[in-house]
């Protein structure tokens, strides 16, 4: 894929950051029957080389090439088509409340960037599926930035655990539990479990939307992913959001690369062999102002 990008040019660091999550997607569920939605479709190269197009991936972002997201006239692996940001969460909802009406259950995952996941769209989509109890996947993609702390075993343990059957099955027993009781102490009881598990795990935020909150993982360790994501294609029911930490450009070689916006041009310096860089050869053309 390096070798591939640094001649066609792409969205390397982003592609990068998500290879093992792309893999242990594409282990755990039933694609393309399940649905894997990439928002905006940039991280999706990894996707594009394990669903059949491996052999033309150098056709990258060329002409009668593959496109530089995903395309749904391309593969039926990709359910959903979007070169702008944020669209991912909506979409995904939109196919869960559509197989729930068909009664054709299938699992459908939205993998969203913290980047994307600041606009307003993906905040209304969030609220529209807690407030419908939609069956939904969310993956929050947190790039190594300022969203939580370091993880490692334990999160990864507490992570797992609250994802797991146990957990959540004894969540459903409580309440039962509780629904037997007066009124007045259902909220109670309801905010006390959730402040519990949130002082643990985080995602208050996301509980307040309406979705059951799982991480902060590391999204590049296969041994913490693949279980948790076991847990949540079981659940039965309700929206539920996988909080992971990646980092960009994870595998490039040395030099190390910055972290940030990493979009690998054509013979860029970029490239694993660099090339003379391009420049356009006709100079910008002034902005004119209307006159006074």
């Amino acid at each position: 894929m390096i070798d591939a990008v640094s001649v066609t040019g792409g969205h390397l660091g982003s592609a990068l950051g998500v290879i093992e999550l792309t893999v242990a997607l594409h282990a755990v569920f039933d694609t393309p029957h399940d649905r894997i939605i990439w928002d905006v479709g940039h991280q999706a190269y990894p996707h594009k080389i394990l669903t059949g197009r491996r052999e033309r991936i150098r056709t990258l972002r060329q002409k009668n090439g593959l496109s530089g997201f995903t395309r749904r006239a391309e593969s039926e692996y990709d359910p959903f088509g979007a070169g702008h940001s944020s669209t991912s969460i909506s979409a995904g909802l939109g196919m869960a409340v559509a197989s729930e009406l068909q009664g054709n259950p299938r699992n459908v995952v939205a993998v969203i960037g913290d980047g994307a996941m600041s606009a307003g769209m993906a905040y209304e989509a969030m609220n529209n599926a807690g407030a419908m109890d939609a069956r939904l996947i969310v993956i929050l993609n947190d790039n190594d930035m300022s969203i939580a702390p370091p993880t490692g075993a334990l999160s990864a343990y507490l992570a797992r655990l609250v994802s797991g059957p146990v957990y959540r099955g004894t969540r459903e027993a409580a309440k039962n539990l509780v629904s037997k009781l007066p009124p007045f102490l259902h909220e109670p009881a309801r905010r006390t479990e959730e402040f519990a598990r949130s002082f643990f795990t985080g995602g208050t935020l996301f509980e307040e939307l309406g979705f059951y909150y799982v991480g902060p993982i590391d999204g590049h360790n296969l041994d913490h992913l693949l279980p948790i994501l076991d847990n949540v294609r079981e659940a039965a029911e309700g929206p539920i959001l996988i909080h992971i930490v990646t980092k960009r450009a994870r595998a490039m070689p040395p030099p190390k690369m910055p972290t940030t916006n990493i979009m690998v041009y054509p013979n860029s310096t970029s490239s694993p062999a660099p090339g003379p860089r391009r420049f356009p050869t006709r100079p910008p053309t002034p902005m004119s102002l209307p006159k006074a």
